[in-house]
């Protein structure tokens, strides 16, 4: 039985302050980023009432796409609570076919408005690709998998002689997989690219500074603004 499309019209949810936008569910997350850096978290959405009220469906309004890293908690970085993100997580973001299958679910099932490839600095599947590319340095077991798929986002900065990557810091290397990695889900997936189209979804990418709790904004597909 096929699922039918969100009308991004609609709420169907009882929340009435539910962002519904791609540029609205943006202006959300930056604003619980926002009170996350002061140290003024609000914990919406976490009380016996929200519970229950999510009991029979969920209507979340963004994907979060993010790094398993321990200190990168989707959920408390943006400061939202239950049934407003839907969140998935691997080691160093990286992609592949149920990865892609359950943003997708996000976005067309659920009606997220918004997908976030959120990145963040000292990464370690990111300096373990660089070391696999300088000195053919590989990890034991499926953690090679992961440095696999990290690779071809920063091989174009490797250089021919296999030296090149010295000379480039390791922001500019996360910064580059997270652009990547955006760019590769609207290529990879065309139900995300008709959402684009259509205006029901936008894609960005965030790197978050541990240091500060703050996320920037790398790259945008889709109108967030």
């Amino acid at each position: 039985m096929s699922t039918p499309t969100p009308d991004p019209t609609s709420d169907p949810t009882p929340d009435e302050h539910r962002p519904r936008t791609p540029a609205q569910a943006w202006a959300a997350l930056r604003a619980g980023n926002d009170r996350f850096v002061r140290g003024e978290m609000e914990h919406p959405s976490q009380g016996i009432d929200r519970r229950a009220q999510l009991s029979a469906a969920q209507y979340p309004f963004a994907v979060i796409f993010g790094c398993s890293d321990s200190r990168v908690a989707a959920e408390i970085i943006f400061d939202q609570g239950l049934g407003d993100v839907f969140v998935v997580r691997t080691a160093g973001h990286v992609l592949d076919t149920t990865v892609i299958g359950s943003i997708e679910y996000g976005v067309e099932v659920l009606g997220a408005s918004l997908v976030v490839v959120l990145g963040h600095d000292s990464c370690g599947a990111v300096a373990a690709a660089t070391a696999a590319l300088q000195h053919g340095e590989l990890p034991r077991g499926f953690v090679r998998a992961v440095v696999d798929r990290v690779i071809p986002s920063i091989v174009s900065l490797h250089g021919p002689d296999g030296t090149g990557m010295a000379t480039v810091d390791a922001a500019t290397l996360g910064h580059e997989h997270v652009r990547h990695t955006v760019q590769m889900l609207q290529g990879y997936s065309m139900s995300l690219a008709e959402a684009i189209d259509q205006g029901r979804c936008a894609i960005v990418g965030l790197e978050y500074t541990l240091a500060d709790g703050h996320v920037h904004l790398t790259e945008a597909i889709g109108d967030i603004d």
